[in-house]
């Protein structure tokens, strides 16, 4: 889902080219400026790169200062970015040799102050030449976001291998909402060298900043004058810090300081409370609408219900978040006449109509990836990226995103927004919240395979396939299928068969049911494979049996280093049932095939009688993240369950005795491994893996 409103002005220190609309030159030279800096800012001296690391540069750039001051003013804030990097062979002048100034021509006066190439110690002025090249990127819109952000580009002339680029730029900024609010965020060590780290804030003496270090112990120099506080931080050729993937939402990638100018949250929500009052004359035919929902529905939770399927499936997604439009919702009326809104429109259109029908409803502040860590955060606007509802029915809470669209459920077994916590709109004592979490009981992806094996040669093998989706993972099967139609997912289901019986086909359609008020959905696939195909292949003798119970989906970043947990995301409960019928021979299942941990669940149990034999898997993740401590055991259990998710059996035999391999040289190897013991059982291979799917 993309990020549609509250979303931080980000900095950019390496440039990049992209897919852009480029503006004409009038309107750039009149959107950012030229001229000095202001006599409240600071120059420091650039300082050199160690060269004792020379060997950690990337990309040819060594980065030399990177120096932030902000200074509070009458409606807004001033911010100073400066930025100096030496570039050191031919990719670093591809870097480097063009700067890009991102920007909000709704909230932002650009100013460039500087912008030197030092060349052998003397300084070359290139700031009277400057032009720039202006472009609206819109990053974001294939995801139906416009934040109408602008990027003013520099080609700088003749830079040579050997030059050290200085650039400096002001943004008076003008906040489009929370105009006395200030957030800000650094990182006081980077993935790559960096001479020095400087943050400078100038900020009302009355109004002392709420600082939050995260990470690290770091701590600014703080001075007071009369009026103001000044606080400094500045840290000098900090160790590089090795990028890791696969992070939990509450550990930043990087050791952070987090600030913001209140402690309070209800500052937060008074900033844009009054843009969100409910609408309580909606347009007519709306009203017959609700009104017809509360005529069939008597019940408040199954009124709640209609009206969010109302608002999800009949909206459609697209945020106009240019200016005011980032932070300030568009009116029901304009919404409904439109067809189309954002989180904000669409939230406040639901609570709107919840407040119709009875019910009562608040909007909510979100956060879609870092929700979870919000706790950990300092209060502020900006730490916000959506907008939900949260509604109250007889004491119970249920946390609603009219965002999304074609979700199952009822009252009862709706799925709750995996968000971490969620800041409801009250005029006071506003406080965040933490939304509900639990293991699930049951799972949500649960898949029935029934393989008919040929009764006799030249018949054909037969395979039926039931998978249903629940919770979560039936929302997310429903939106596919509205999304991509049955045929393509046929497609994708047949292709994942044909990579393990070659030649195998669809015997039928595939068929769905969807049992939307229950929250689950079913698919059916049939399936054939020739006789002959099975003999001429050989399949039959080495027929795999495989569970797709999302293993392949665990995260297995690499341990060297590893200082960071590693994030599982949300719980996962999944069951794969394999049943095979026509055997010739009692066969047995997987021996000592379970697997646990602290964080993972296999448990693998079977049965057979002398032509059936069935295997089932249980898949589960206990924890939602992985202790740095504990990941070489971990992927230790990552790769079991792995090994234990397929298993390869002889289906020819006839009450024959198995054959036997050396099982420790085909481990080695790779090779087939029997497992089974038991003499008048067939046998059963286990299959080493890379790259299980």
């Amino acid at each position: 889902m993309a990020q549609s409103v509250f979303v931080c002005a980000r900095r950019f220190v390496f440039f990049f080219i992209a897919l852009v609309l480029p503006i004409a030159h009038a309107i750039a030279d009149e959107t950012v400026d030229k001229g000095p800096a202001a006599g409240w800012i600071e120059f420091v001296e650039i300082p050199k790169a160690d060269p004792e690391r020379r060997s950690q540069i990337r990309n040819g750039i060594v980065n030399l200062l990177s120096d932030y001051q902000f200074k509070h003013r009458d409606g807004g804030y001033t911010r100073f970015d400066r930025y100096a990097y030496q570039i050191m062979d031919r990719p670093g002048l591809e870097k480097g040799a063009g700067i890009d100034l991102e920007f909000d021509p709704s909230r932002h006066q650009v100013t460039l102050n500087r912008l030197n190439i030092i060349r052998d110690g003397v300084t070359l002025d290139r700031l009277p030449e400057t032009r720039f090249d202006m472009f609206r990127r819109e990053k974001d819109s294939e995801n139906g976001v416009y934040d109408g952000r602008l990027t003013a580009h520099v080609d700088i002339a003749d830079v040579r291998i050997g030059d050290i680029i200085d650039y400096a730029t002001t943004y008076k900024t003008t906040p489009v909402v929370g105009k006395n609010l200030f957030a800000e965020r650094f990182p006081v060590v980077w993935h790559e060298p960096v001479s020095l780290i400087r943050e400078k804030i100038i900020w009302p003496k009355v109004q002392p900043l709420e600082i939050r270090e995260r990470n690290t112990s770091i701590k600014p120099s703080v001075s007071s004058t009369d009026t103001d506080t000044t606080y400094l931080w500045e840290i000098r050729n900090p160790d590089p810090v090795k990028y890791e993937e696969d992070l939990p939402a509450d550990y930043p990638s990087l050791a952070v300081v987090d600030i913001s100018s209140t402690g309070d949250w209800q500052d937060v929500v008074d900033a844009v409370l009054p843009f969100y009052q409910p609408e309580t004359s909606l347009p007519a035919s709306f009203v017959a609408r609700l009104d017809d929902i509360a005529s069939r529905y008597p019940e408040p939770a199954d009124r709640m219900v209609e009206a969010l399927r109302l608002v999800q499936d009949e909206i459609r997604y697209v945020s106009r978040s240019i200016g005011p439009g980032a932070y300030i919702p568009r009116r029901p009326e304009a919404v409904l006449a439109s067809g189309f809104g954002d989180c904000k429109d669409k939230a406040l259109l639901l609570v709107s109509a919840l407040g119709h029908l009875g019910i009562d409803a608040q909007i909510a502040l979100a956060n879609l990836d870092a929700g979870k860590s919000l706790d950990r955060l300092p209060p502020s606007l900006w730490a916000f990226d959506h907008v939900i509802v949260k509604a109250i029915i007889a004491d119970r809470v249920h946390w609603l995103d009219a965002t999304s669209y074609l979700n199952g459920g009822r009252a009862d077994n709706l799925t709750v927004p995996a968000y971490g916590f969620a800041l409801p709109m009250v005029s006071s004592g506003a406080a965040l919240e933490k939304m509900p979490t639990s293991q699930p009981s049951e799972p949500s992806i649960s898949v029935e395979e029934r393989f008919v094996l040929p009764p006799s040669d030249g018949d054909a093998l037969k395979l039926t396939v039931a998978t249903n989706y629940s919770g979560a993972d039936g929302d997310s099967m429903r939106r596919k299928l509205a999304r991509e139609g049955a045929t393509k997912i046929a497609d994708g289901y047949l292709e994942y068969y044909a990579a393990q019986y070659p030649g195998i086909r669809s015997s039928a359609p595939l068929e769905t049911k969807d049992d939307r008020d229950a929250n689950i959905i079913s698919v059916f696939e049939s399936y054939e494979l020739s006789g002959a195909i099975l003999k001429e292949k050989g399949l039959i003798r080495k027929f795999s049996v495989r569970a797709d119970i999302g293993d392949s989906n665990l995260p297995t970043p690499a341990k060297l280093g590893r200082a960071a947990p590693i994030s599982l995301g949300e719980p996962v409960f999944r069951r794969h049932k394999v049943t095979i019928t026509n055997l010739k021979t009692r066969f047995a299942g997987p021996r000592n095939a379970d697997v646990m941990t602290p964080e993972l669940s296999l448990k693998v149990s079977w049965a057979s009688t002398p032509n059936e034999l069935e295997i089932v898997w249980n898949f589960r993740t206990l924890a939602d993240q992985v202790p740095a401590a504990t990941i070489e055991n971990y992927l230790k259990s990552v790769d079991e369950i792995k090994r234990n998710g397929e298993w390869i059996y002889d289906f020819t035999q006839k009450d024959a005795e198995p054959v036997y391999y050396d099982a420790g040289a085909s481990l080695i190897a790779g090779s087939l491994i029997v497992i089974s013991t038991i003499s008048f059982f067939g046998f059963v291979f286990r299959r080493m893996q890379a790259g299980f799917q």
